[in-house]
């Protein structure tokens, strides 16, 4: 009863903690906040950090800080690689989301990567209650992925949803509330930004940084040929030090991408394959769903279904699909107890 009631005045709210963006939720209000997942810091000649900057601004610093201030990204392949700063990150997002006239501390549900380890689950948990947490929640990526892409996951009939992010690809099979099947690999949007920074290293002797690879990837990136090349200038420095600009063209960058997108395909079978023949019946109906940042390059449903022979779709707002579904969550108490055991 008293749960209920604090909850009245509490400004709950659910994060997608994504290794490339975070997005936060507020109960009734939706999304307020979508940024990157990056903190700037700077160190003194005491050895002390002081935070400069979190989210869009600490972005822009990436590969353009001096010595002294370094643009760290907290999350790396779908986990925490750095706690001190993650909790940091999690307590600007809250603070900058949770109503400064409210004393009650909100309910938080944060979204996290299937197969993290307890350790780690731990971690986030304790990272969300020292940023100002009264209640943590935690709800898998694909489930969640599952729920934002208007999946019915509490039905008995199976779906097939895979989430490509920035550092996991996440291909979930659910029914009946649940995960009947899970993979997780360590390959999507920062490999493919990767691939391409080492195909024009390789190809045109040109060195260009992160955030350059990713928006040639965003401009450019294709898994299949397109009737019309496209082009991107790129500018970067050569290998005598000299900064210098090329064309790029979107063939290039399928070619950078090719090995990357085999690694996904062949996690993706691998999911089918040990599929309960029960629901595999239901797959071949419903097909799969693609959701992420990474469902956005283009012809990829196109290339998966033609390797998987199965209908193949990207969901309406494939970016957001996670942050919806944990937004949902946090707005249903019969699928926040069914999805979290809670």
């Amino acid at each position: 009863m008293l749960n209920k009631l604090i909850g009245l005045f509490s400004n709950d709210m659910a994060i997608d903690l994504g290794t490339a963006n975070t997005v936060v939720s507020i109960r009734g209000k939706g999304i307020i906040i979508n940024e990157p997942s990056v903190v700037a810091v700077q160190h003194d000649r005491y050895g002390k950090d002081k935070i400069l900057a979190v989210g869009q601004e600490a972005k822009q610093m990436i590969g353009k800080t001096p010595l002294n201030i370094q643009a760290v990204r907290p999350m790396k392949d779908g986990v925490i690689a750095d706690f001190e700063m993650t909790e940091r990150m999690i307590r600007y997002f809250i603070e900058k989301a949770h109503s400064r006239k409210s004393f009650i501390r909100p309910r938080i549900i944060i979204c996290i990567p299937f197969g993290i380890t307890q350790v780690e689950k731990k971690a986030v948990k304790e990272s969300a209650i020292s940023a100002g947490a009264r209640e943590v929640f935690l709800v898998e990526e694909p489930m969640a992925a599952a729920i934002g892409a208007g999946i019915p996951v509490s039905d008995p009939s199976g779906y097939v949803v895979v989430d490509i992010g920035g550092g996991t690809t996440e291909i979930g099979v659910t029914s009946l509330g649940g995960l009947v099947l899970c993979k997780s690999i360590k390959v999507a949007g920062d490999r493919f930004d990767k691939a391409i920074m080492d195909y024009v290293r390789q190809n045109y002797n040109l060195y260009i940084g992160e955030r350059t690879a990713e928006s040639i990837k965003i401009e450019i990136g294709t898994a299949i040929k397109l009737e019309k090349e496209l082009k991107i200038k790129v500018k970067g420095r050569d290998n005598s030090g000299l900064l210098s600009t090329i064309e790029l063209g979107s063939e290039g960058v399928r070619t950078a991408i090719k090995e990357p997108l085999k690694e996904i395909v062949s996690a993706v079978k691998s999911v089918l394959e040990d599929m309960p023949p029960d629901l595999a019946s239901d797959i071949v109906d419903n097909g799969v769903i693609l959701t992420g940042g990474g469902a956005l390059i283009k012809g990829l449903d196109t290339y998966l279904a033609d390797i998987i022979k199965l209908p193949v779709k990207v969901a309406d707002e494939p970016l957001l699909a996670v942050a919806y579904g944990t937004s949902n969550v946090l707005n249903q108490a019969e699928l926040l107890k069914l999805i979290t055991n809670e």
